[in-house]
């Protein structure tokens, strides 16, 4: 298969840096309105969690696609190869571990949250269902965030040597 000429691969970079970068800023978001915001009505509460689930679907899973997508795309149209370097390998481990544990387990707690608050309002703050989830989304993106940060850093810093 042919390779990308350096304008493409520019704009290719581009892109991937953009859903990186969405990826990261968004995840943290939720994170952040899991610690921060403190609803005191159920109405509140529901929002809070819509708002929540709005983001997951609106920004943080195209933006985790994106990154897969951008990513198969340099793997086969640049220099880059899947598994030439070790930083690369350990992008892909973290893209895919991404996407399979945001999709099956992350998205799957969060989208619990809505119908819970709705029905219950302040009242799920005591379902232990509501509690569950909402304790292992947090902890678990923000594990997340970790490794999609990290990834941001090493995609910049190149570390390690190739493997031969």
């Amino acid at each position: 298969m042919g390779k990308m000429g350096p304008v493409g691969q520019k704009w290719l970079k581009s892109f991937h840096i953009l859903f990186g970068c969405t990826w990261a800023a968004c995840g943290l978001c939720l994170t952040l309105m899991s610690l921060f915001i403190k609803p005191t009505e159920g109405l509140q509460l529901y929002g809070v969690d819509m708002s929540r689930k709005f983001i997951d679907d609106v920004l943080v899973a195209p933006a985790a696609t994106g990154c897969l997508l951008t990513g198969v795309i340099y793997s086969l149209l640049t220099v880059w190869g899947w598994f030439k370097h070790r930083w690369i390998t350990v992008k892909w481990l973290i893209n895919i571990f991404g996407v399979v544990f945001g999709t099956f387990w992350l998205g799957q707690w969060l989208n619990a949250l809505p119908p819970i608050s709705q029905a219950e309002g302040m009242a799920a703050l005591s379902n232990p269902i509501y509690l569950h989830a909402r304790t292992m989304n947090l902890w678990g993106g923000a594990l997340q965030n970790l490794t999609v940060i990290f990834a941001v850093f090493i995609s910049v810093l190149k570390p390690w040597k190739p493997m031969k």
